[in-house]
């Protein structure tokens, strides 16, 4: 009895240590009240096991890491913003678009970049062919980085170029994240790896103590050929992008871009590349002189657990708060924390149109729930929301008042705006936004408009359901 009673007592003294750490590690590193808050109770009421999930899942460990490379740029600068905004956009612009393209150049300290082009492709069936003959045509760099690269129909189309291209001469660098492509067994780096590629996998580690930062992760997409061509989007490397075998497209938005802000997007691989192989990419087969190629104005934005900012969250809701006429969003996963919600529903109530396409079907079951929580109160807001049908629906676009618009790697949920690395792609005037502005309005057509009818007439098991599963976004 009294070593039982002993046991006890240092079990009781080790959790309450366990969870003071957590508590006083949550208090001094995080902002977030509501996020700080779950962490805090999950340590103290879940012994031993809410403390391990916090060091696994809930700490940012890669401020210190990103601090100690010291990452900088060939030249030792970012491209600093310099030029004014209004030298840029023109006298022309709006004071809110002004004010945005400001905040764009405090946060990412890039300015904006005229004289670019871009192409727009609606899923895989037509951005895969077009990646696929850039890399073809490389002649001296390709830098490539994807969230998600399987090792499948699709994987196996682009591994095979680009081990041409590496046999061929040209400098590969392929950069894939540690968990989405694979976290025990990754076959499409073992490819790449037998064909000569120099490949990466960003933030993984074999064991799982090892791997401290497993709920960070790199969900770019980034391709630059001879960094003179760029594509980014939302689109992953995998076979379920393009029609085959009787299966539709997943739906995604794709974009190849011309011009001097290829640069910004070398410039957020050659980050993640430095950070996770230490190897800084220098030289013009990286870095060439770039010339105008259209009349786009654009900037590339990126975020990660590694500012403290959250830059792409204070754009889009910057985006949001300047809009005075409509607001439209496209997203797999709508389920962002308090302070954007809360943006959209001031924007809502001062009469802007707010319009949100999100799929009828998740592909993963517990967002589509937590996100007809989330829905709920849209129709009393005034906020039009839109299910689209299958096929699924992975595109991430949003545009304010026809003047501005961005699409990248973004979804509305925490974990892109918090945890994950991400990538915008902001777009200013014509033509641009009008092509932006095309795509939803063809998503839109396609859609169901969701009505408080639909909302109500769920049965109430399935809105309690709906509910807990919503009390889980801190963690999501």
């Amino acid at each position: 009895m009294f070593v039982d009673q002993f046991s006890l007592s240092w079990l009781a003294v080790a959790h309450t240590i366990a969870a003071l750490t957590v508590t006083i590690h949550v208090l001094m590193r995080r902002s977030d009240v509501r996020s700080s808050i779950a962490w805090i109770g999950l340590s103290w009421l879940s012994p031993f096991l809410g403390s391990a999930i916090y060091f696994a899942f809930g700490v940012n460990r890669v401020a210190r890491r990103a601090s100690r490379i010291g990452l900088t740029t060939p030249g030792g600068e970012k491209g600093l913003a310099t030029q004014k905004a209004i030298e840029v956009l023109g006298e022309d612009a709006s004071e809110g678009i002004l004010s945005l393209a400001r905040t764009g150049d405090s946060l990412s300290g890039l300015q904006l970049v005229p004289g670019n082009d871009l192409t727009l492709y609606k899923n895989g069936d037509a951005a895969y062919p077009a990646m696929l003959e850039a890399i073809a045509g490389a002649e001296n760099s390709i830098a490539f980085l994807s969230y998600i690269f399987r090792d499948d129909e699709a994987g196996r189309q682009f591994a095979d170029a680009l081990i041409v291209a590496q046999s061929r001469g040209v400098n590969v660098k392929v950069l894939v994240d540690g968990i989405g492509s694979g976290y025990l067994f990754s076959p499409i780096t073992d490819r790449l790896r037998r064909g000569g590629v120099d490949v990466q996998r960003f933030l993984h580690e074999w064991l799982p103590w090892s791997m401290p930062f497993i709920n960070l992760r790199n969900h770019k997409k980034l391709l630059v050929i001879d960094g003179k061509v760029g594509f980014t989007g939302g689109m992953n490397i995998s076979a379920e992008n393009f029609s085959h075998k009787g299966q539709l497209a997943v739906q995604d938005v794709h974009a190849k871009v011309l011009g001097p802000v290829v640069g910004q997007l070398m410039m957020s691989f050659a980050e993640d590349w430095a950070f996770t192989s230490g190897e800084r990419l220098l030289g013009e087969a990286w870095w060439p002189v770039l010339e105008p190629a259209g009349d786009v104005i654009m900037r590339g934005i990126s975020s990660g657990p590694d500012e403290s900012l959250g830059s792409i969250e204070m754009i889009l809701a910057g985006a949001i708060e300047q809009a005075t006429q409509r607001v439209r969003i496209v997203t797999p996963y709508f389920l962002p924390e308090d302070r954007l919600f809360e943006t959209l529903r001031r924007a809502a109530l001062r009469g802007v149109a707010v319009d949100i396409v999100v799929p009828a079907e998740s592909n993963h079951f517990y967002f589509g729930w937590a996100m007809m929580a989330h829905l709920s109160s849209f129709p009393l807001d005034g906020i039009n929301c839109h299910l689209s049908a299958q096929p699924f629906d992975h595109s991430k676009l949003v545009s304010v008042d026809g003047a501005w618009a961005g699409l990248g790697s973004v979804n509305w949920d925490a974990r892109s705006m918090r945890l994950n690395f991400e990538f915008l792609l902001e777009c200013y005037g014509d033509p641009a936004v009008s092509e932006i502005d095309r795509l939803i309005d063809e998503k839109i057509v396609r859609s169901t408009r969701l009505m408080r009818s639909m909302l109500a007439d769920r049965p109430v098991l399935v809105k309690l359901r709906d509910a807990s599963m919503r009390l889980m976004l801190p963690y999501l």
